[in-house]
């Protein structure tokens, strides 16, 4: 049976050739009447020529998310099933390059960039976290989540469709069981031989920032090939559940402090400290805005030899790009002013409207104000877990500069 049809208008039928999945509200000509948000569609030109098939929301600007552009490709279980087993497969591809052999916890779907907009899954140990951020994957998270329940056998199917990004969609926050158990209040995870414990139920995202796992090992490498990083003191900004500082510690550092506005964040990251053998001092967790902190370091002069600037999103929408600017460039500053001279920065944007080059600019700026003088090192970007489809570049939103400061 034929899907009902949304006519796109004849001066963006062009965007199509680029096999963006996403279609604006502004590019729809006429829509077919009937059609409930959330249903699958045809998008074709005035013509009635085909251009792609997706599913369907009045409510959101992005009215149409496309699913694939082959005419001949229904949207069925079939379809499902074969892009959840594509999207798995390549995760055991990816995982196989790793030294450590194979994580327990990594992202297995991606959303977009793995042809499935809209769904997330990430995996810890047993566990598998579900986000639903749109319409039309709500709508078919049951049947999804039998699929994932068939091929991966977890004990448990966790949804935390808890985002904001939801209300564009018209849908209210969702969490719970989908299928299986119901998961601890801690699940304990192992990454790069690393232990840490995760709070899938009430964490940031899913629970962990599984996006940075081979930036945390890149820092762990280059600390253990300082012969003098014994005596090297680190500074963890938004440290969150202490990734960054588990593998610095690892490596041999005299000190690392951990920074974060949330007291139960750091006293997750106080366990995960202890979890791998290390002690943990109270003062070494300290609970503040990280902007006000800085200051106060400043002031009383302290000074780092590494300094990790891991933000949540500060641009959620175009109109706050601007003040994004300006909250990386002050903290930035912040850190280039308190690195000893030699001294290493690894900062990064989460905020995918700000791109790498825009980042780097914004911290060049911060560099000049400082008065001091850097090089870059590396870049970093997401995990392999986390593939950037080429179609959609907005699924590069993680990108982070290695600098070393004089």
């Amino acid at each position: 049976m034929p899907e009902p049809v949304i006519t796109v208008r004849k001066d963006r039928e062009g965007m199509f050739e680029k096999r963006h999945p996403w279609v604006f509200s502004g590019a729809i000509r006429q829509v077919s009447e009937g059609v409930a948000n959330g249903d699958i569609v045809d998008l074709r030109a005035e013509s009635g020529a085909f251009l792609a098939r997706g599913y369907w929301n009045a409510q959101s600007q992005i009215a149409v998310h496309v699913l694939t552009w082959r005419e001949e490709e229904g949207i069925d279980e079939k379809f499902w099933r074969a892009r959840i087993e594509r999207a798995i497969a390549g995760r055991a591809v990816e995982n196989a390059r790793h030294k450590a052999g194979t994580p327990n916890a990594s992202r297995l779907i991606n959303a977009e960039n793995d042809g499935i907009p809209g769904l997330i899954v990430d995996r810890y140990a047993d566990w598998l976290v579900v986000q639903a951020l749109t319409l039309g994957i709500d709508r078919r998270k049951v049947e999804l989540t039998t699929y994932l329940a068939d091929l991966l056998s977890p004990t448990g199917i966790y949804e935390r469709s808890d985002v904001d990004v939801r209300a564009k969609e018209g849908l209210r926050h969702s969490a719970g069981v989908l299928a299986g158990q119901s998961p601890p209040d801690l699940i304990e995870i192992d990454e790069n031989g690393q232990r840490f414990l995760v709070d899938i139920l009430h964490g940031h995202k899913t629970g962990f920032y599984l996006d940075q796992r081979q930036n945390r090992a890149q820092l762990g490498e280059w600390l253990a090939a300082d012969v003098a990083v014994r005596d090297k003191t680190v500074l963890n900004c938004f440290s969150y559940s202490g990734g960054f500082s588990v593998y610095a510690l690892a490596s041999g550092a005299r000190r690392v402090l951990n920074l974060d506005a949330s007291a139960d964040a750091l006293a997750l990251a106080k366990q995960n400290v202890a979890l791998n053998g290390f002690t943990a001092n109270d003062d070494d967790f300290v609970v503040g805005d990280t902007f006000e902190v800085l200051r106060q370091f400043r002031t009383s002069a302290e000074q780092f030899d590494v300094i990790i600037l891991d933000p949540p999103k500060f641009a959620q929408n175009q109109r706050q790009v601007a003040a994004a600017a300006r909250g990386y460039k002050d903290i930035n500053l912040l850190a280039f002013q308190l690195l000893k001279p030699g001294g290493m920065l690894m900062t990064f944007s989460c905020s995918g409207l700000v791109d790498a080059d825009l980042f780097q600019k914004i911290v060049f700026g911060a560099l000049v104000d400082s008065g001091r003088d850097a090089q870059i090192v590396a870049r970093l970007t997401a995990a392999d877990d986390h593939p950037v489809a080429l179609t959609f570049p907005e699924g590069m939103y993680l990108k982070g500069l290695w600098c070393r400061v004089w």
